[in-house]
C-alpha cells in the first residue's frame, strides 16, 4: 500500500480501510513506511469511526448484544476498517466537522427509516446513519488558500435480509452529502472542495439502490471527471460476480478545472501489477486539479 501511494504521489489523499487506534500507531507507522517508499506526508488527519462503536442494542436480532453487526457500523473490534487523512499540506483541525453522529432517523430525506422493517423503534433511537463516517476536512494550501476535503465510507448494499437494510443505508448515506451542500445540517462548506470515498454504489452495475449515487453524480454543484462513458476506465474494484464497477470517487466542485484523472490500475503484464493487486482489492483514483482565478 505504501508503494502505491508512494507511485501516486498525490498531495492529499482519503485513505480508507486502515483501522483506529486511539493513539495514531497504525496510522504512523504507515506514513513512515509511505516516507520510506519516497513520499512524505507531514500532514495526518483521523477520528474514531463508527465501525464497532457498540449500539449497545441488539440490532441484529440474534439475541444478544455487544456483537460486530451491534455496532454502529459493521466491526469485530471498534476502529475495524477506519479512515484517514495524508497531506502535503496543513490540516485546520479546529474547522473540521465529524457529521458521523448523525442519527439516521433524523436525516430528513433519508428513505431508510421510512421503509418497513428497516430500522425498530428502538433502534431509531440510537442508529447512526455513517457505517464508518462522514468528514469536513479544510486543508490549507501553500498560497494560504483553502480547499476542503469530503470524505467517507459507505456501507456494501448488501449482506442484508429482504428488507434491503444496508441498501437504503449506503443510498442515504449518499443522501447526507446532497443535504449537507444543501445546508441543511447546519452550515455548508465554502469555497472549493472535493467529496472523495467509497461509495460502494456503482451507478450500473451491481446491488443497490441506484438513484442516489446517479443524483450524487449528476449534482450540478460536482463534476465528474470520470464519466460514465468509459466505465472500465472509471472502475475501481472487479468482482467476480460482477465484473469491473466503479465504486471510489474523487468529485471535485464544478468550479475546480480537472487537469487529469484516471485509476491506478496497471494492465497485466506491468510489473507494478502485483503490488496493486497486493495493496488493496479497491484500486487508488487520482484527479489533478487547479483552483479558480
Amino acid at each position: 500500500m505504501a508503494r502505491v501511494l508512494a507511485r501516486a504521489g498525490a498531495d492529499v489523499v482519503a485513505l480508507q480501510g486502515i483501522d483506529y487506534d486511539h493513539g495514531g500507531a497504525a496510522l504512523s507507522e504507515l506514513r513512515k513506511a509511505v516516507a520510506a517508499a519516497g513520499l512524505e506526508y507531514p500532514h495526518v488527519f483521523t477520528l474514531r469511526p463508527n465501525s464497532g462503536w457498540q449500539s449497545g442494542i441488539d440490532l441484529d436480532g440474534d439475541g444478544r448484544i455487544g456483537g460486530p453487526r451491534d455496532a454502529q457500523g459493521y466491526g469485530l473490534f471498534s476502529g475495524q476498517g477506519g479512515m484517514a487523512v495524508l497531506s502535503r499540506f496543513p490540516i485546520d483541525h479546529d474547522g473540521v466537522r465529524d457529521l458521523s453522529g448523525l442519527l439516521w432517523a433524523d436525516l430528513a430525506r433519508a428513505e431508510g427509516p421510512k421503509a418497513e422493517g428497516v430500522l425498530s423503534v428502538e433502534a431509531a433511537r440510537v442508529q447512526r446513519l455513517s457505517s464508518i463516517g462522514h468528514w469536513v476536512v479544510p486543508v490549507v494550501l501553500p498560497s494560504g488558500r483553502r480547499i476542503t476535503l469530503l470524505t467517507f465510507h459507505a456501507t456494501p448494499p448488501v449482506f442484508d435480509g429482504p428488507e434491503d437494510r444496508n441498501g437504503f443505508r449506503n443510498a442515504d448515506e449518499l443522501r447526507l452529502w446532497r443535504a449537507y451542500l444543501d445546508g441543511d445540517l447546519g452550515g455548508a462548506v465554502t469555497g472549493a472542495f472535493v467529496l472523495a470515498g467509497d461509495a460502494n454504489a456503482d451507478p450500473e452495475r451491481g446491488e443497490g439502490r441506484k438513484a442516489a449515487i446517479r443524483a450524487l453524480l449528476g449534482d450540478p454543484r460536482l463534476s465528474d471527471p470520470l464519466p460514465l462513458s468509459d466505465t472500465h476506465h472509471a472502475a475501481t474494484v472487479a468482482w467476480e460476480a460482477t465484473g469491473p464497477m466503479r465504486v471510489d470517487y474523487v468529485l471535485p466542485s464544478a468550479d475546480l478545472k480537472v487537469l487529469g484523472a484516471g485509476v491506478l490500475w496497471p494492465a497485466p503484464g506491468d510489473p507494478f501489477a502485483p503490488v496493486a493487486e497486493a495493496a488493496s482489492r479497491h484500486r487508488l483514483v487520482w484527479v489533478d486539479l487547479a483552483l479558480p482565478d
